[in-house]
């Protein structure tokens, strides 16, 4: 059985997830703390961080990227980054604009606020109401780039649902859980978001809900 080391409130650990489960691979996800690694987890990566495969084969990867190319290069049956070399490389523009830009701007301000100064032990837990008010207005900005790529793809890479979308709406989907995105103001992004809601590889991703930290009223619902 493959293994999967992840945080269920980790962006790039449900990209994979994600991935797995539009594959239809199984495997069994062990739940890691990213502030505290196991010892396991140091045996197969050692700078702690998540996500980490271990393939059937033995074979460990270690980060986001690198698992989701082996993934579609050793398991071609279906197809998530497409055929075409100017395909492929939008894919991964759009993976590296979330993975870079959103990631700093965005996503690593809410995370900090909402999560690691909650739980980490060792920081400043001083509230930084700036920082939020900053990413709350870069989160506009990336959310109607969003909505003008679909309104001329369908898609965000194109007419085909791509790791694209999967990246993005793992990364959105954090947020989304932490109630933080004001989904009635992008209407096309809304639509597209509830596309993917309705996979049945997210569903799994749906059915997050951590003890500690309770989801947003509206994030498992299909119609928010």
């Amino acid at each position: 059985m493959r293994k999967l080391f992840h945080y269920p409130l980790c962006a790039l650990s449900r990209c994979v997830r994600f991935v797995l489960a539009e594959k239809k691979l199984d495997f069994e996800a062990i739940h890691e703390i990213p502030w505290e690694p196991s010892e396991e987890l140091l045996d197969y990566n050692l700078f702690g961080t998540l996500p980490v495969l271990i393939d059937i084969s033995g074979t460990s990867i270690p980060g986001c990227n690198p698992i989701v190319e082996y993934l579609e290069e050793v398991y071609t049956d279906i197809n998530l980054i497409g055929i075409e070399p100017v395909d492929r490389a939008e894919v991964r523009r759009i993976m590296d604009w979330f993975e870079f830009t959103f990631y700093s701007e965005v996503y690593k301000p809410f995370i900090t606020e909402k999560i690691l100064k909650r739980f980490m032990k060792n920081v400043d837990r001083t509230s930084d109401p700036a920082s939020i008010r900053l990413a709350g207005a870069k989160l506009t900005i990336h959310m109607e780039y969003i909505n003008w790529l679909v309104d001329r793809r369908n898609w965000l890479s194109g007419r085909i649902f791509s790791v694209a979308d999967i990246c993005v709406a793992s990364f959105l989907s954090v947020l989304d859980y932490l109630g933080v995105i004001p989904w009635q103001k992008f209407g096309i992004a809304k639509e597209w978001y509830a596309r993917i809601k309705s996979r049945p590889g997210f569903r799994g991703i749906l059915k997050d809900n951590l003890s500690q930290i309770p989801p947003s009223a509206d994030y498992a619902n299909l119609d928010f």
